[in-house]
């Protein structure tokens, strides 16, 4: 005699089976590899970087870089 099969069970598993085929498949076609991901974020964080280097706002806020007397007497 042979064993009983859910066939609920079955379906449902072989569906799960084909749904991480075609995610896996769309991660190799579509996502970034690790060296990927990390060249990107270290030229956001140069980006950035060279951004704040070019500041021109001064610590207390009032826009003028120091040593600029802008309204002379």
């Amino acid at each position: 005699m042979s064993n009983v099969v859910n066939l609920n069970r079955f379906r449902k598993s072989r569906a799960r089976a084909e749904k991480r085929a075609q995610a896996d498949e769309n991660a190799v076609r579509h996502g970034l590899s690790k060296a990927e991901k990390k060249l990107e974020e270290s030229r956001s964080d140069k980006a950035a970087r060279s951004l704040e280097g070019h500041r021109l706002d001064t610590p207390d806020g009032d826009g003028a870089p120091e040593g600029d007397e802008t309204s002379r007497s």
